[in-house]
């Protein structure tokens, strides 16, 4: 008697895989694209521009937008909740020029900087009340802390404020070179904040509850979680990262400026959203949020190489944004058919 051979195929076998890859690791699709956007970008770049993947311009990338990782991390953890921040590109104004005001009035720079992220991370606690609380909508909390903050920062100073500490100029003018490669502190804060946010988020009980709420808030309440602490605390640490940002952006420019930052929040969402958050909580990464902020200042450093219009960079970031909200809503109707 002859046996009958049972085993898939190699063809049903690898889509079966496949299959099973999509089904269990379908939140990592956005992110994944962000990646693959990310390379092709770079391949395109380097195709066109020979020296555009040289260690000195990719050092850049990153160093340019320091001040830009640290709020997306910040505003990562409040999406994952549900919430959105509007605020922080206000606050890091209003921390960079009270930065610049106080190191001007001879105040040294060890008082300074705590003094920032503490005027961050009260703002982010009224947010965190206001929404908690007094069950104000996160977007009209989050508007009122950005009135708040770019209104302090107008009260603090109506222009411009050099800085000429050299603890602050440090941050950023100290470089550490390796073969073309170089990193500054300034990079190193903003690598150091989305590996800690990394490790708390994916390796502690805080992070599994941001996770929880964003998924279920009601859920969440009946497993015992504590809700209300860590939707205000997560809005703290937006507000201490919006802080923590105007010290990286002050370093870099090398002056306060009570109109820094305008709009800078809605390229942070804008870098979260391409990097995989769920604008409806409860999924989203930290690593993703890095890739989607590389994927904005290489395209931004593309069109500065072209010389083209400035306009094009929103053009084409508004154009990734739709693609992937259409991703995301997606990937959330096949849950919700999952779930039925």
């Amino acid at each position: 008697m002859t046996a009958i051979d049972t085993r898939p195929k190699p063809a049903e076998t690898l889509a079966s895989r496949y299959s099973t890859f999509l089904r269990r690791r379908a939140s990592l699709m956005p992110t994944l694209s962000a990646v693959v956007i990310l390379i092709a970008l770079l391949i395109g770049a380097r195709v066109r521009f020979a020296n555009f993947l040289s260690p000195g311009n990719l050092s850049a990338l990153l160093l340019d937008n320091a001040y830009l990782i640290v709020l997306a991390v910040g505003l990562t953890l409040v999406i994952i909740t549900g919430g959105i921040d509007l605020s922080v590109g206000s606050v890091m104004a209003f921390t960079g020029i009270l930065c610049a005001s106080l190191l001007a009035q001879g105040l040294p720079a060890f008082l300074v900087v705590p003094i920032m992220l503490v005027g961050g991370a009260l703002i982010g606690l009224l947010i965190g009340v206001l929404v908690q609380y007094f069950n104000v909508q996160p977007f009209i909390a989050s508007l009122a802390g950005l009135f708040l903050a770019r209104g302090l920062a107008f009260v603090v100073s109506l222009s411009s404020i050099r800085v000429e500490d050299p603890a602050i100029l440090w941050l950023q003018r100290t470089r550490w070179s390796v073969g073309g490669w170089y990193i500054t502190p300034t990079g190193i804060i903003a690598l150091l904040v989305v590996a800690i946010a990394f490790f708390v988020m994916h390796w502690t009980r805080f992070g599994r509850t941001v996770y929880a709420i964003g998924g279920s808030e009601q859920s969440a309440r009946l497993m015992g979680l504590d809700v209300a602490r860590t939707k205000i605390l997560v809005y703290v640490i937006s507000g201490v990262c919006g802080g923590l940002a105007g010290l990286l952006l002050t370093a870099y420019s090398g002056a306060g400026y009570p109109r820094n930052g305008i709009g800078t929040e809605l390229d942070a969402i804008a870098a979260v959203v391409i990097g995989g958050t769920l604008l409806t909580g409860g999924t989203g990464y930290v690593l993703g949020s890095l890739i989607g902020v590389l994927v904005y200042g290489t395209i931004k450093k593309l069109i500065s190489f072209m010389g083209a219009e400035q306009s094009w960079m929103q053009i084409i970031i508004g154009a990734l944004l739709l693609v992937f909200i259409v991703v995301q809503r997606l990937i959330v109707a096949r849950s919700q058919r999952r779930g039925r």
